[in-house]
């Protein structure tokens, strides 16, 4: 017999517990986002577009920049297909995660954002000490991708009324959502415990900002990290 279905309550305040890391990085990096869009002149509401129908942090950021420097609509396209083609390898990676969550699926695509992905992979997959025992794990799920969201849409939100009304030095401000991986990358190595993976997906990182072309270093460096991961992978099942 299964047990009594977990209160909604119950799941939700899980899920803002483990959201809270997103919520301190997600809340100071969206106001970054909005001072920018303040500083390039555009009005406030255009942070809140975006982070309802765009949510790609890294992508949000370059955009306001090809934005300014006055890009076209194909030369845009293309830059932001090559920064976010590496959700294409989170979705993969999702997929058996995100089994049997019904119309939640749906959501779940669109709001795996690098941080959410962070969260939701690192899920154990008995639950334990993450979900109240009885609630659907779907639901947990999109809890805390919504959270997330919100958390993203309020920041960018703060930022760019702040922005509006208050003149701000933006200089620098960008590195924010660079220190923002910096600290999830560190939190996500202190989880697992297995620094293996991410060593051999910083060295191809770090190879090709050095030795690569800006417009290719991404997609080679992700190429380079997926394989020796995957072989890293593959050393450890052997017995």
């Amino acid at each position: 017999m299964r047990g009594a279905a977990a209160p909604r309550s119950a799941v939700f305040a899980a899920a803002f517990k483990y959201s809270i890391p997103v919520l301190l990085g997600y809340l100071t990096i969206g106001i970054a986002f909005g001072l920018l869009i303040a500083d390039a002149g555009y009005p406030w509401w255009i942070a809140l577009a975006m982070g309802l129908v765009m949510y790609a942090g890294a992508g949000q950021f370059i955009a306001v920049g090809l934005f300014a420097a006055g890009t076209s609509l194909w030369e845009a396209a293309l830059v932001q297909l090559v920064v976010n083609a590496r959700h294409i390898a989170y979705g993969f990676s999702m997929l058996k995660r995100y089994r049997n969550t019904g119309l939640f699926r749906y959501y779940l695509i669109f709001g795996l954002t690098d941080e959410t992905f962070a969260l939701l992979s690192s899920l154990s997959e008995d639950t334990a000490g993450s979900i109240p025992p009885g609630a659907d794990r779907g639901k947990f799920m999109c809890w805390v991708t919504a959270l997330n969201q919100c958390y993203w849409v309020s920041g960018s939100l703060l930022g760019a009324l702040a922005g509006s009304l208050i003149p701000f030095d933006t200089e620098g401000i960008g590195f924010a959502l660079t220190a923002l991986f910096v600290v999830l990358m560190i939190e996500q190595i202190l989880r697992v415990r297995k620094p293996g993976i991410f060593i051999v997906s910083a060295i191809p990182a770090a190879l090709a900002v050095f030795f690569l072309p800006s417009r290719i270093s991404l997609l080679a460096a992700m190429a380079l990290a997926l394989a020796l991961s995957s072989l890293l992978e593959k050393t450890r099942r052997e017995p």
